[in-house]
């Protein structure tokens, strides 16, 4: 997938690994929450510092926060790959039924690490072509209660890391929820369960699909903020993209997900849209309309996903590859609401196309000095780009 790299020059350099969030908020100390995480905003090149419990006076009436409804799946499994142990991470369901998986070697301490190829095809094999971790196709995975996975055929992708495959049982929900648990790297101390990878805003699938890893820009949000925030006029728009698979090692873009727009989220979203272009089309100002803020960056990919070429967003369901890039720009989406990213991160591109470098940079800065913490269980940032033609005022005028 031809997209500009991510892992160019920054000024703001490496993340120190001791910045990496290795338990959850609310295990941090007593008394605390999810919320208790702290919570950088960019104002453009402007940066203050805040709580994630203050976030209902950071916005005002009429915002419109995106929120993702996909839950996450325990996807990652033990099982045997003749004589060698191995874990299975179960990214995402294809439409015929099958999964795309991922194998990974056990690590000893419950984590796991990327695979090295096991089997290369040289020249000198048919059909020619370079190492697959995991392969060949026909390669069966021993996995719990007897369940066999068959591995099938290479995802087509940025990287040859996933295989479609088929389970001999045909019911990955029940082998996730009896055998699973929720997939984690080793930069976390320890073993968590499922529920506190679960986001306030997920909801149950009735095929037993959702997200491999869990869209961890909504973790801070309670149930208790939810409620402050409808009671100051802040909406919601639900919209569903079931994430992949995004191991540390590789910062390749994503590939294709699963994701849902519904007709009742569109029409909030382009009813933001209209009521914001009325107020900025009065001669001399007056009130600014509402923002569209996405949490997360699954939900900026889901609804860009859906602008149609008028700049209506559509209800809409399928597949998306879409990587926003700063040359690609966002059409929608004036906010958003993330977690911090590694330096390689994809995900700083769509940063960038809403905030611009600099704001970035600057932001990622002061986020280092900080010592603010990365990944899921780490510390959020609001952007709400200042030089934005609908963005008057970055934060509420009732703080």
């Amino acid at each position: 997938m031809g997209v500009p790299s991510a892992g160019r020059v920054r000024e703001w350099g490496k993340v120190p690994e001791e910045l990496s969030a290795r338990v959850p908020a609310e295990e941090r100390g007593p008394g605390l929450d999810r919320d208790s995480v702290r919570l950088l905003v960019s104002c453009g090149t402007e940066v203050t510092h805040h709580t994630f419990a203050e976030l209902p006076r950071l916005l005002r009436a009429g915002d419109l926060l995106v929120v993702n409804t996909s839950p996450t799946l325990a996807a990652a499994v033990d099982g045997r790959l003749g004589n060698t142990p191995v874990v299975v991470h179960f990214s995402t369901r294809g439409d015929d039924g099958r999964w795309a998986v991922e194998l990974r070697d056990p690590d000893g301490r419950g984590t796991s690490r990327a695979r090295k190829s096991s089997w290369a095809r040289s020249a000198h094999h048919k059909g020619g072509g370079g190492r697959r971790a995991g392969g060949p196709a026909g390669t069966v995975v021993r996995l719990p209660g007897g369940v066999r996975l068959l591995l099938e055929e290479p995802l087509s992708g940025p990287s040859d890391r996933l295989w479609w495959a088929t389970l001999s049982d045909g019911d990955p929900a029940r082998l996730l929820g009896r055998h699973g648990r929720p997939i984690r790297y080793s930069y976390t101390e320890r073993d968590q369960p499922l529920s506190v990878y679960q986001t306030v805003f997920a909801l149950p699938s009735a095929e037993g699909t959702g997200s491999a890893e869990m869209p961890s820009a909504a973790r801070p949000f309670t149930a208790r903020m939810v409620a402050e925030l409808v009671s100051r006029g802040v909406q919601f728009a639900p919209i569903t993209l079931h994430t992949g698979v995004a191991s540390v090692e590789s910062h390749e873009p994503p590939y294709p997900e699963r994701f849902a727009v519904p007709e009742a989220s569109a029409r909030l979203i382009n009813a933001m849209c209209a009521d914001r272009e009325g107020h900025e089309a009065r001669p001399g100002g007056g009130r600014v309309g509402g923002r569209v803020i996405a949490v997360g960056t699954t939900s900026v990919r889901a609804v860009e996903s859906a602008v149609d070429a008028d700049g209506a967003v559509r209800a809409r369901e399928g597949w998306t590859d879409l990587v926003v890039t700063p040359e690609r720009g966002v059409r929608v989406v004036d906010g958003l609401l993330t977690g911090l990213h590694e330096p390689e991160a994809s995900h700083l591109l769509m940063l960038e196309a809403i905030a611009g470098r600099a704001a970035v940079d600057r932001a990622y800065g002061a986020a280092l000095a900080g010592r603010y913490l990365w990944h899921e269980f780490g510390d959020a940032h609001l952007i709400l780009p200042r030089n934005s033609h609908h963005t008057m005022h970055c934060l509420s005028n009732h703080q």
